[in-house]
């Protein structure tokens, strides 16, 4: 009777515990296929990784789909995952950043798009424009010239604003190979602009 009563119970539930598993072992788990370990860091992030996502984005529709895509890559790239200060928050967090400024560049693209149908002020500078448009182009493609770790060094530090630890777990470097790569690109950056502007 004892074994009827336990089988008609249904699935087991997760087990009450003193004290909250670590993201180490919810990550283990989810890395089995534990949808229940992943939702419960879902619960745990969520909101650190939409408030991350807002602050780039600016706006709390767009931060929902870019907290939404954070946590869609985290479930698809599972094995990539990496621990820093027995946690996946700086992962999640460099993550949600990368993808709201891919989500912010596309949103520029497409006003840039659209003020390309728009008539021009009379009143307008076309040299300021010009100006700016020529610097724009040097940078883009002085970026384009970097190695690709530098371009990604690049997007997360210099047009990003990411602190140097955080975009050491993202790219999987030390905090001073950063800092050196970054100090270099930037004096390499400049050097490429006044030659372009000489």
């Amino acid at each position: 009777m004892e074994a009827r009563i336990e089988t008609m119970a249904g699935p087991a539930q997760p087990e009450a515990q003193d004290a909250p598993l670590s993201d180490a072992a919810l990550l283990a788990r989810a890395r089995r296929g534990d949808t229940f370990a992943f939702g419960t860091l879902f619960d745990r992030h969520v909101g650190a990784v939409y408030w991350q996502a807002h602050r780039v984005v600016g706006d709390a529709d767009e931060a929902e789909d870019v907290c939404q895509d954070t946590f869609v890559t985290a479930w698809r790239r599972i094995g990539d995952i990496t621990i820093a200060d027995r946690s996946i928050l700086p992962w999640l967090m460099v993550t949600a950043r990368y993808t709201a400024l891919n989500t912010r560049r596309k949103r520029a693209r497409r006003r840039a798009v659209a003020l390309e149908h728009e008539p021009v002020d009379p009143d307008a500078d076309p040299s300021g424009r010009l100006e700016e448009a020529a610097v724009a182009a040097a940078i883009e493609a002085a970026v384009a010239r970097l190695s690709p770790i530098d371009r990604r060094l690049y997007e997360l530090c210099v047009d990003g604003d990411l602190t140097y630890e955080q975009a050491a777990a993202a790219v999987g470097v030390t905090h001073g190979a950063v800092r050196n790569r970054v100090s270099r690109l930037r004096t390499r950056l400049r050097s490429d602009l006044r030659e372009e502007r000489a």
